[in-house]
């Protein structure tokens, strides 16, 4: 346990089911009765039943009621958690963590993401804007560091359990903004009142940490029952359209299923399977199979991590009147989350969240930008439309959805910004590709047979030239021209002409056939690389 000395327990009974209720810590205002999940308010002499919360919904998250742990050698106890709803459907956990002198810190488990902040005081230096004058991509400065803004939005408090430091109430609207930086800075801004704006609002502010940095031990006590409940009860399900047998491999995060057989989307409620609509004819054909695993091994570093294929998505974006379509995979993998697999015209990248970079609203306007010490210059900007899924999805996707992109490549590197809405929630989402060749695809997923690209990809690496022939081309030339110069001085008679110069000229052209070819076809790929792009450095390519 946390702290040495006896901590003094302030227990009651729950006043729906009379059992035993203990409120452990100082800075505790609810706690969820473990028998018949209502949540009470802590009062100096009474105790008020706010109401009974859900089920929580199982989401894979990293620790649970009771982990113990150290973060920067300071050791942390769970001692709750609220459970929220995200706009687009999705779920993430905040956990409360106590830490010793009963110090407070949240924990946010978000689709493998996790973010550890702490509770900040706003002071003179911090300049917190009303919500309605907040916009994505906007930069806020925090004392000594800009931020920029990521998300803002209204999700619903679902569920919660053990002890919260806050007066929960279950279905109560969490107003938030959401903001990054670099070194993976995050903090998010509460707001009890966004239509006033004298309304209370409170700052949290940390970091995006990995499962390493917190150091988890074995939980401290024991779970609850409530931890295995799942609302999704089987993971073998039936298309209530067709019939046909659906795999899911993630139930409990999954909102929506494209079912295989017939080409309908599903929405997942409480493990119930509803049709909403079918989707065109065009029915997704993935290269690699659903349920497959496969290990990356990117030329930037080795991913230790396999990841199960549990979705597959058509997207397209519309120029001049014509449709450029594009495939994106769904990777899951338990402990870190969700990545993505992009097929583009056979060419593969694999696709990562980007928690930390000085981004904000100039990357609209700018040509180029810089990260993580690469220049990264605008490929596109456009509208990306789904135009049918098939498999697994932790959002509630439907066909039409549609964000604003932008793209900026660095082969063989991109980075992605996509700007998207739901209800009351936007969302700025960025993401690092590396490109892949088939043959790190087809290893990765141990296929056979897989299709190899036609022509030059946005983000496939130059061809490389090995250094020795630039060498042996500048040594050919420096023989020649020695040869020639010597030739005169050695053999060169009186009254006689010296060494033919055409000679020289047509050897040095001669040496000069294989590299001058080169450069040529490297820039000739580059042309190629840039013929779709709306923003190509090269003025005699027509796009």
């Amino acid at each position: 346990m946390i702290g040495a000395r006896t901590l003094k327990k302030k227990g009651t009974n729950c006043p729906n089911c009379g059992g035993p209720v203990e409120f452990r810590f100082g800075g505790t205002m609810v706690a969820v009765c473990e028998f018949c999940h209502s949540a009470i308010a802590r009062g100096d002499r009474e105790v008020e039943l706010i109401g009974k919360v859900s089920d929580l919904v199982e989401t894979d998250s990293v620790v649970r009621l009771g982990s113990t742990g150290k973060y920067r050698g300071k050791p942390f106890e769970c001692i709750g958690r609220v459970q929220y709803q995200h706009a687009a459907g999705g779920y993430w956990d905040e956990w409360y963590l106590r830490l010793p002198g009963d110090r407070i810190a949240w924990l946010a488990d978000a689709q493998g993401q996790l973010q550890l902040t702490f509770p900040r005081r706003i002071d003179r230096r911090i300049s917190v804007p009303d919500f309605n004058a907040i916009n994505l991509g906007d930069s806020i400065s925090l004392g000594d560091t800009d931020l920029t803004v990521m998300e803002k939005g209204t999700a619903t408090a679902l569920t919660a359990q053990g002890e919260i430091p806050w007066e929960f109430r279950p279905g109560d609207d969490h107003v938030y903004v959401d903001l990054r930086g670099q070194d993976n800075w995050f903090a998010t801004i509460e707001y009890d009142a966004p239509q006033k704006p004298d309304g209370k609002r409170s700052l949290a502010v940390g970091k995006t940490v990995s499962l390493a940095d917190l150091h988890l031990d074995a939980p401290a006590v024991e779970p609850l029952a409530s931890d295995s409940i799942r609302r999704v009860q089987a993971v073998q399900l039936n298309c209530p359209q067709c019939g046909g047998p659906l795999d899911l491999r993630t139930p409990d995060q999954t909102m929506r299923v494209g079912c295989p057989n017939c080409g309908a989307l599903l929405d997942v409620n409480d493990g119930k399977l509803r049709v909403l609509k079918t989707l065109d004819d065009r029915l997704v054909k993935p290269s690699i199979p659903l349920g497959s695993v496969g290990r990356f091994q990117c030329r930037d570093k080795v991913s230790d991590h396999e990841f199960t294929l549990i979705g597959c998505m058509d997207r397209y974006a519309m120029y001049q009147g014509t449709a450029y379509p594009w495939r994106e995979y769904l990777l899951h993998n338990p402990e870190i989350g969700f990545r993505w697999l992009v097929e583009n015209d056979r060419h593969w990248s694999f696709v990562e969240p980007v928690t930390d970079g000085d981004f904000n609203h100039h990357f609209e306007y700018h040509q180029s930008l810089q990260y993580s010490g690469r220049s990264y210059r605008l490929y596109d900007r456009g509208r990306a439309y789904v135009r049918s899924c098939m498999g697994e999805f932790y959002w509630r996707v439907n066909q039409g959805d549609v964000v604003s992109t932008s793209d900026y490549i660095s082969p063989p590197y991109m980075l992605s910004f996509e700007a998207s809405k739901s209800g009351k929630t936007e969302e700025l989402n960025i993401s690092h590709g590396v490109y892949l060749t088939v043959d790190e695809v087809k290893a990765a997923f141990q296929l056979e047979n897989l299709t190899r690209p036609w022509g030059v990809g946005p983000i496939q690496p130059s061809p490389a030239i090995h250094i020795g022939v630039w060498l042996a081309w500048v040594a050919f030339m420096a023989f020649i021209t020695m040869m020639h110069v010597l030739g005169g001085v050695w053999f060169h008679a009186p009254g006689q002409a010296g060494p033919d110069p055409w000679m020289w000229f047509y050897a040095m052209i001669f040496v000069s056939v294989v590299p001058l070819g080169i450069m040529a076809y490297k820039y000739h790929f580059e042309t190629q690389r840039w013929k779709d792009s709306d923003y190509s450095p090269y003025p005699t390519v027509e796009t």
